[in-house]
C-alpha cells in the first residue's frame, strides 16, 4: 500500500492574478478620464517671445473687459476686432476654421480686468471645438498699464 505523500506541484495557479489585474485595470480605465480633465497649458520656459509675421495667419479670440469675444483670423489685422461671436456660437465657428485649416495656431487675447473664469471658459470652449493648444497673447512688461 502506497504512502499519503502527494508529489509537490511545481506550477503557479495564475487565475487569482488575473481576477486581481482585471479589476486594477477596471479601477484605472473608470478613474484615468477624472485625471485629465481641465485646460492644457504649456507654461514657456523662457521669457516668451513676440509672435512673427511670418507665422501662418493664426486664429485670434479676443475677449473685451466688458466679455464681448470676437473671432479674427490672421494676425496682420490685429486692429481690427474681428467677428462678434456669443460663448455659445465661438465653438461652431472655430470647429469651421480648425476643419478648413487644422494646424492653424490659436491664441487668445484677453483684456487683463476680465475674470479669470470668463477666459478659461473660452478656452474650454475652444479645446471642445478641436484646438490642442492654445497660446495667450500678451503685452510686454514695460507697456502694460500699471
Amino acid at each position: 500500500m502506497a504512502t499519503g505523500r502527494r508529489k509537490p506541484i511545481s506550477e503557479i495557479n495564475v487565475v487569482p492574478y488575473i481576477d486581481v489585474m482585471l479589476v486594477l485595470l477596471v479601477i484605472f480605465m473608470a478613474t484615468a478620464p477624472l485625471l485629465t480633465q481641465g485646460v492644457l497649458v504649456e507654461l514657456p520656459k523662457a521669457p516668451s517671445e513676440p509672435i512673427t509675421d511670418t507665422e501662418d495667419d493664426p486664429l485670434v479670440v479676443s475677449v473685451r473687459a466688458d466679455g464681448a469675444i470676437f473671432v479674427n483670423l490672421g494676425i496682420q489685422n490685429a486692429d481690427d476686432e474681428g467677428t462678434r461671436v456669443t460663448l455659445y456660437s465661438l465653438e461652431d465657428q472655430v470647429a469651421k476654421i480648425m476643419r478648413a485649416r487644422p494646424d492653424v495656431p490659436v491664441y487668445v487675447k484677453a483684456d487683463h480686468k476680465l475674470d479669470y473664469g470668463r477666459v478659461i471658459s473660452v478656452m474650454t470652449v475652444l479645446q471642445k471645438a478641436g484646438a490642442e493648444s492654445v497660446g495667450l497673447i500678451t503685452e510686454p512688461p514695460d507697456l502694460v498699464d500699471g
